[in-house]
């Protein structure tokens, strides 16, 4: 391999630790789930745990997803595993579930269950399906635990990188017809550092997000910074690698040029100019999340929300994202579910002749799902809300 291309390597090396995520299995289940699941399937679920309407019946659509249904039948979805282990010879994944399939819970005395079957239905479950013809795999129709399309254009965004990771980054320097602004289908032309100039590795056309302007994520609490938000602006095809060519003019002396490698504009959410910076596009993303709450206790802070370029007083609302200051360090994991708090505030006792100041109960405010983690940062989507959520609001297990 050549020092150009170890160049771009180390690069990607070093990006895809700060933006890889944990390893995990397609369709995971963790032994601590299983083993929920198996001792819930031995006696189902107490009454008290079920949601108040509670359905005795659900026929699963096209649309749904694990969170929506574990919220029809529990009264805390994110503890799939009771919904799952209601009956787990007969649901043995909880992401295969199908449309098409209907649930029935049963009640028995102060324990409840949940099967593919009809009470006192004997045999094997039916499952109603429309006559269509099938152009994609069975597998392909399972439940998503969310949403896809509230997550998955956020994965090809965001980047959380250290301070100087932009600095050392491959950078667009110069445009076709020496146009101000690029957009998709543009010729770019970038260079990058003198130790790790920007060269394709063999056999490879490697991709690059094209960012600008790291804003600081600070801890609302301490004041440190927990690491540096690359703004998105979109995505660039590195066409061929760039390198010198010596010139000599009439009196013989030769002198060296620079030749800038070729980039093709893939995307362009905004507009694109000379300056933007260029870190190799990460590997694709695990989309199927399990939501489970933290094993030990975490107690973080709203420290950013995504897209509101900095404005502290932005409130965000139901299925925006939001960073927290809380990463693999301390235990997150994609799919952990957290419960918002609203400030309660403080106030003077208007009954006391003293005034004494009030601190009122931080208040449940909703529910986040934490889908992407970094060491020390973490991303969230918001599930559901009372109220807006604004930077330095905390989040806490869920009880």
């Amino acid at each position: 391999m050549t020092n150009h291309s170890l160049g771009i390597a180390a690069l990607a090396a070093a990006t895809a630790l700060l933006a890889a995520p944990a390893h995990a299995q397609n369709l995971p289940v963790t032994p601590a789930q299983r083993g929920t699941a198996t001792q819930v399937a031995q006696r189902g679920v107490a009454l008290s745990e079920l949601a108040p309407n509670a359905p005795d019946s659900y026929t699963v659509k096209s649309g749904d997803t694990l969170w929506g249904i574990s919220g029809l039948f529990l009264a805390r979805p994110w503890r799939w595993p009771e919904l799952w282990g209601m009956n787990l010879q007969e649901i043995r994944n909880p992401h295969l579930i199908y449309p098409g399939q209907q649930l029935f819970l049963h009640r028995s005395g102060d324990r409840a269950t949940l099967s593919l079957r009809a009470p006192g239905a004997d045999g094997l479950a039916t499952v109603r399906v429309s006559p269509r013809v099938r152009s994609t795999s069975l597998a392909d129709s399972a439940l998503p635990t969310l949403s896809p399309s509230a997550i998955e254009p956020f994965l090809t965004e965001s980047l959380v990188v250290e301070e100087n990771t932009l600095q050392n980054a491959p950078r667009i320097v110069a445009t076709r017809e020496q146009r101000v602004m690029l957009a998709k289908g543009d010729r770019a032309y970038a260079r990058g550092s003198v130790e790790f100039p920007l060269a394709p590795v063999p056999g490879t056309q490697p991709a690059f997000r094209v960012v600008r302007n790291a804003v600081p994520l600070k801890d609302p609490v301490s004041g440190e910074v927990l690491g540096y938000e690359a703004y998105y602006l979109g995505k660039a095809l590195l066409l061929q690698g760039e390198g010198t060519r010596e010139i000599t003019d009439q009196d013989g002396k030769t002198t060296v040029e620079v030749v800038p490698a070729s980039m093709d504009i893939l995307v362009s959410k905004e507009d694109i100019r000379v300056g933007d910076r260029l870190l190799p596009e990460p590997p694709p993303a695990l989309t199927r999340y399990v939501p489970h709450a933290p094993s030990g206790p975490i107690d973080g802070r709203v420290v950013s929300i995504y897209g509101s370029s900095g404005i502290s007083n932005t409130n965000a609302a139901q299925s925006q994202v939001v960073a927290i200051n809380k990463g693999t360090r301390d235990g997150l994991e994609r799919g952990h579910v957290l419960t918002l708090l609203s400030d309660g505030g403080r106030l003077p006792d208007s009954t006391d002749p003293a005034k004494a100041m009030l601190k009122l109960p931080d208040e449940t405010n909703g529910m986040l799902m934490v889908f992407r983690t970094f060491e020390r940062v973490s991303y969230g989507l918001i599930l559901d809300i009372q109220s807006g959520v604004k930077v330095g609001d905390r989040l806490v297990s869920p009880r």
